[in-house]
């Protein structure tokens, strides 16, 4: 097959279409060893014939150089996004520019997620599985009334494609929550709809690079910009697979948990600097619960806190990061807080 020809028409098939974006000859033939097997493929060698591929063959997902002459992927990307024929297909950027300038340049442009060259197998299956994932839910939500728990296990497996061990915290962090709300008084089906959204509070973190998750030490002023995009992202992507007409509904919570579980009692958190009750009380139990999940499991970086410690935090932050009420009422349920550590820790 000659990549700089026409494409050959689209065989009738139901594997997923990707569209491989790049001037250079050999790095689509290298995307074409890796994806044939398992998807449909089509190829441009510039940004004129990528939009107007895109935008006739409408192709599930978009693999997109940067540095092209002509027009710039990022460009390329924008033009994409302005376009309602082409504004739900989501772009991955894979490029030899993969400082975290060019990541929050790609992310700005309405990119979904940045691969750094040379490509990895591995990583590219992971990426591109992932993000057709979260499409396909997106897309489900758009012919269906209300989000559902298949709707919402299809965006927890995609998270669970890019990182494992998030996927576990949201676990972790529903199970905490769990105890909090009924200790806030909750009936058990608002209880049960929280505990499953908080499963999703950092779904946002997908359009996050790895790098930067992995990153042994301290972040830089960039990095941590990138970083607080992700409630925003995740309330951006449940947004996308939750019916308009649902005012509540897990998939609600999902979303409002996603974009709120960074806000602060005192206002000074993120994204929004919302403070107080203005912050709804699924954020300010997710908020609660998602510290105390970090602190008491080790990280790559440091050990786990003993209990003593982690309620000490928890103190010390009452009435500025966490709500005080919840504080309390968390202080109060211990032992049931205690059972879910052990009941985590006995966990392979």
């Amino acid at each position: 097959m000659s990549l700089s020809a026409t494409p050959p028409p689209i065989p009738e098939s139901d594997a997923p279409c990707i569209l491989a974006v790049d001037d250079d000859p050999g790095n689509l033939q290298l995307l074409r060893q890796l994806l044939r097997e398992d998807y449909r493929l089509l190829f441009a060698k510039d940004g004129l014939r990528a939009i107007e591929l895109a935008q006739r063959e409408r192709p599930d997902l978009i693999l997109l150089d940067v540095m092209m002459p002509g027009m710039t992927g990022f460009e390329v990307c924008r033009k994409l996004k302005q376009d309602e024929r082409s504004a739900a297909i989501p772009v991955i950027f894979v490029s030899a520019l993969a400082d975290s300038g060019a990541e929050a340049d790609g992310f700005d442009a309405g990119g979904a997620d940045f691969i750094a060259k040379p490509v990895s197998e591995a990583v590219l299956r992971a990426r591109v599985s992932a993000h057709l994932a979260l499409a396909r839910a997106a897309a489900t939500a758009r012919h269906h009334a209300g989000a559902d728990a298949r709707l919402l296990r299809s965006l927890n497996l995609a998270l669970r494609y890019r990182d494992e061990s998030a996927a576990l915290h949201g676990a972790r962090v529903g199970a905490y929550a769990r105890v909090l709300a009924h200790a806030a008084g909750m009936d058990e089906a608002r209880t049960d709809e929280l505990a499953q959204a908080m499963a999703l509070h950092d779904l946002g973190m997908l359009g996050v690079a790895d790098a930067i998750l992995a990153k042994p030490g301290p972040l830089e002023e960039a990095e941590i910009a990138l970083v607080r995009r992700h409630p925003g992202i995740g309330a951006e992507i449940l947004g996308a697979a939750v019916a308009q007409d649902a005012a509540r509904g897990t998939g609600a919570v999902a979303r409002e948990v996603a974009l709120t579980h960074h806000e602060r009692w005192d206002g000074n958190g993120y994204p929004a600097g919302l403070a107080g009750t203005d912050i709804p009380l699924s954020g300010r139990i997710a908020a609660l619960a998602d510290v105390f999940a970090a602190l008491t499991r080790a990280q790559p970086w440091r050990p786990a806190w003993p209990l003593e410690q982690a309620l000490s935090h928890l103190h010390a932050e009452s009435g500025r990061h966490f709500d005080p009420a919840l504080v309390r009422l968390f202080l109060e349920h211990l032992p049931g807080i205690i059972a879910v550590m052990e009941e985590d820790r006995a966990q392979p």
